[in-house]
């Protein structure tokens, strides 16, 4: 069966893409960490990334969705210029917009099966949720890598991301279930990375 919705093709492709850069920025990340357990989280985190890459191809395979060049050269650039700077931005910057990214990436999860529902197919929400679960939980970790730094208000306040302010509206304190899901993100707008 082919998807005939444009924006959740494209959706697909951008996070396939994506993720790869991603995994590519944290690979980097953790080189320019000294703190061995600080490595290992990130580490853990690319390797996330790596799985929700496999886990979107196999979506994608499944309707015949081509994976989009013009978005693996574009994201391949994108996730080595990102890996490289982590090593001359200093520790707060790579934390920070790690974590925006996440944050957003959350709903891109989260959309995307809202999308395959009204399609009438299912099959993925497990797999979508877990992921869009997983996002968050990474957004959450490196919020609280830079929770006490002083350059987070003005952060916050220039690119709408930190302690008050994100991208998504999942709480892991009181998260609804799959049957549920679809509560979240209303707001997002998919196929934007």
């Amino acid at each position: 069966m082919k998807l005939k919705n444009p924006r959740l093709v494209r959706s697909l492709q951008t996070a396939y893409s994506a993720e790869r850069a991603a995994s590519f920025a944290y690979i980097g990340h953790a080189a320019s960490l000294r703190n061995p357990e600080d490595v290992e989280a990130i580490r853990r985190i690319e390797q996330d990334e790596w799985d929700h890459r496999r886990e979107v191809r196999a979506i994608m395979d499944a309707y015949q969705v081509p994976v989009s060049r013009w978005l693996e050269w574009k994201y391949w650039w994108i996730g080595r210029l990102i890996g490289l700077s982590c090593h001359l931005i200093g520790k707060f910057m790579p934390y920070f917009f790690a974590g925006k990214l996440e944050s957003g990436n959350v709903c891109e999860y989260f959309v995307m099966m809202k999308e395959f529902r009204e399609l009438g197919i299912n099959r993925h929400d497990e797999a979508l949720y877990e992921m869009g679960v997983r996002e968050k939980e990474h957004e959450v970790y490196f919020l609280g890598m830079i929770k006490g730094a002083s350059w987070l208000p003005l952060f916050e306040k220039v690119f709408s991301w930190g302690v008050e302010q994100s991208a998504n509206d999942v709480d892991l304190d009181d998260l609804l279930g799959v049957d549920r899901a679809d509560a979240y993100c209303r707001k997002f707008r998919s196929g934007v990375r």
